[in-house]
């Protein structure tokens, strides 16, 4: 990809359609025919696929002023570095994101990175780690809300012999297996109360004692936390202790969510197409301008993981028919939960009554459906009567009504 097109792909989503359908149809490169890597050879998604993909980007921001990209900086080889590089480049809202990232990375204060489910939080805190002095240390996991509190007690501190039944050897924590790097707590919200205080305690002091143990143990960790819940709801109700809360947000790190960072979306696409390609051995066709609308049309609730799951998805059945009906389906169930809110919130004084709400509903709803098809078709009316099953004169009639563009003349 030359130079020139990946700065393209940082510009709003309609302007990069626009520039990538005139220099060819995006996801045009083909995968290297597969093969079975020589022995020895390790074989791996970070490899020659992502590399061909981001060579251009990275020699652009090379030569760019002052500050090297933010994967040139990484001291130890990641699985997540080609990923890295399109998390952070792609839109204003993320290059700010990743201006604090560099700020904070060697820091070493505790970081509470918050945003929805899909958006790359895991990702941002392996970039702290990465680009932090840490980076040839330990990177340790643990998912908070996929265990009990009695077993996410053991997972973090760790149990001595016996300490409770079953507990046949020592067992160190995660807190142990991360001295000296980073330790992070993903689903922060999800931890019991019970488990806070003691949290609070290993922060505060960098010192706890072992399920069942009498050795104090000390440690050295760097505590990096994400969660997607809304803290401030919680700590209202009681269910997050401010002084953790405090503790565990000297830095926030919010990230958007990919519907508020639409210019992100073709280049995410073009990566995970190529990614799954070399990892699939699949050579699918390019996905057609009709396919790539509606990618740009969809809000993406969970984000950045929906979207590659659904290019996964593609690649290995290689059905661009079942992929558009997929984003078609969900655009219609997104429609109506729209409309609700729009009608509900002009409603919302009490002054319409059900029937003239239910009037407004019909209309939003008729309307959305027009402009929808008039969109596919790329406003071609004749096609678009044909498929909304009414007379051209009456389409004609629809636009005028509903002030849909001014394109009815």
């Amino acid at each position: 990809m030359a130079d020139s097109e990946l700065d393209n792909t940082c510009g709003p989503a309609g302007d990069q359609l626009a520039t990538v359908l005139a220099t060819g149809p995006v996801l045009r490169r083909r995968p290297q025919a597969a093969r079975t890597p020589p022995t020895g050879e390790v074989s791996s998604t970070v490899g020659s696929g992502r590399d061909s993909i981001l060579s251009g980007w990275r020699g652009a921001r090379a030569r760019s002023a002052g500050r090297r990209p933010l994967l040139q900086t990484v001291r130890t080889a990641s699985p997540f570095i080609g990923l890295h590089e399109q998390l952070f480049h792609r839109s204003e809202e993320m290059r700010a994101v990743e201006r604090l990232v560099h700020k904070a990375a060697d820091a070493d204060a505790t970081i509470l990175i918050q945003g929805e489910t899909g958006v790359g939080k895991e990702l941002v805190a392996k970039a702290l780690h990465d680009l932090s002095s840490r980076a040839t240390k330990p990177w340790v996991k643990v998912n908070c809300a996929t265990l009990s509190s009695e077993l996410l007690e053991s997972e973090l501190f760790g149990h001595e012999k016996g300490a409770f039944t079953g507990a046949a050897d020592r067992k160190p924590g995660r807190f142990e297996l991360a001295s000296g790097g980073t330790l992070f707590l993903d689903e922060i919200g999800d931890l019991a109360l019970s488990l806070q205080p003691k949290l609070l305690h290993v922060l505060q002091d960098n010192e706890f004692f072992r399920l069942g143990g009498r050795e104090l143990i000390k440690v050295d960790v760097r505590v990096v936390a994400a969660t997607n819940k809304d803290v401030q709801t919680m700590l209202a109700n009681g269910l997050f202790r401010e002084d953790l809360y405090h503790r565990l947000n000297v830095i926030n790190v919010r990230i958007p969510p990919l519907r508020k960072r639409k210019e992100e979306i073709l280049s995410l696409v073009e990566f995970f197409y190529d990614t799954f390609a070399h990892q699939f051995y699949r050579q699918p066709a390019p996905l057609s301008r009709a396919t790539l609308d509606l990618l740009l049309a969809y809000s993406w609730p969970g984000n950045v993981r929906e979207l590659e799951n659904l290019i996964k998805r593609y690649v290995v059945l290689e059905d661009e028919g079942m992929l558009r009906e997929e984003i078609e389906l969900r655009l219609q169930l997104e429609q109506p939960q729209a409309i609700v809110a729009t009608v509900a919130g002009e409603a919302v004084d009490g002054a319409a009554g059900l029937r003239e709400i239910g009037r407004k509903a019909a209309q939003e709803a008729e309307r959305a459906a027009i402009k929808e098809i008039l969109d596919r078709v790329h406003w071609n009316r004749a096609e678009a009567a044909r498929q909304l099953r009414i007379s051209y004169k009456a389409l004609l009639y629809k636009i005028r009504e509903m002030n849909l563009g001014g394109k009815a003349s």
